[in-house]
């Protein structure tokens, strides 16, 4: 199968049993994204099949530990080494989370290890933006952030998620990372809540020029009464599927990436996901341009 991009580029993440897929097998995706943090070091095998694939295929490094929305600063030991390794692969994207991971324990900086929300207000934009101004400025690059998959709510947000991305991206020039199944998982999970956002709803109110990337993933069904995880652990859900259409339809030929973490199946199950991504892209962007 040869692709062809019609205006869209569709890609998958690449996680180490299909290392071997993406260098020996024909070309079948537009791109690849990996987690940063897994090629900090100086050198080894990832970081060596990282850069065969980078004379391959556009990379999105993708980071998960950055923690753009913590009241400590980002450790620059940290920040250092996601230079050194922008540098040494040139991404066509950067993208992180609105969300925090860095606190104080007894006067020690720690790491949460994990995804944790914020809460929509003013102050914490006002800090996260001063945050992403400091990442971008030091990196020369420019942030995309995703919103997140979140199990608690904060009393005190009083903006909805999409505005307060907005109004991010209109203070410091970074993009959105519209992660349409985040925004399912979160409105399952919160049915009901004040300002919890449908998937449309949610694609409608952010502006039009926001958006740089699109992530699509599915997630294990969860059993009667319990929350939904997100997991990334199953094909992308027919919920998440129309979402999509939509988020096309209003974003254009927005570059998307295929989310696969947990239980990986065969990359010709990925293959087969991106292919069905663009086979959905284009058919909308026809039906947009007639």
């Amino acid at each position: 199968m040869s692709v062809t991009h019609n205006d869209v580029m569709v890609g998958v993440g690449l996680r180490h049993p299909n290392f071997t897929d993406i260098l020996t097998q024909t070309k079948q995706v537009d791109f690849v994204e990996v987690h940063s943090e897994n090629f900090f070091g100086k050198g080894g095998a990832a970081l060596s099949v990282l850069t065969q694939v980078r004379e391959m295929y556009p990379v999105s490094l993708h980071s998960t530990s950055m923690g753009l929305g913590s009241k400590q600063n980002i450790p620059m030991h940290y920040l250092a080494c996601l230079k050194a390794l922008t540098e040494k692969i040139n991404p066509f994207l950067m993208s992180e989370h609105a969300c925090f991971t860095w606190g104080q324990q007894q006067g020690q900086l720690i790491h949460s290890g994990d995804l944790l929300p914020i809460a929509h207000t003013q102050q914490t934009l006002a800090k996260m933006s001063e945050q992403v101004d400091k990442v971008q400025n030091f990196l020369g690059r420019q942030l995309i952030i995703e919103n997140v998959s979140a199990y608690i709510k904060f009393d005190e947000s009083y903006l909805s998620e999409a505005d307060f991305l907005a109004q991010l991206c209109q203070r410091t020039g970074a993009k959105v990372l519209l992660d349409i199944n985040n925004i399912a998982v979160n409105s399952v999970n919160f049915e009901g809540g004040n300002i919890q956002q449908s998937v449309a709803d949610y694609i409608n109110e952010l502006p039009i020029e926001s958006v740089a990337q699109i992530h699509l993933a599915g997630c294990t069904e969860p059993l009667a009464g319990e929350m939904t995880i997100d997991d990334h652990a199953c094909p992308v859900s027919d919920d998440v599927w129309q979402g999509y259409k939509q988020a096309i339809a209003r974003f254009g030929p927005v570059p998307t990436l295929i989310e696969w973490d947990s239980d990986l199946p065969k990359w010709s199950v990925l293959v087969d996901e991106a292919q069905k991504a663009r086979d959905i892209a284009h058919a909308v962007l026809a039906r947009k341009s007639k």
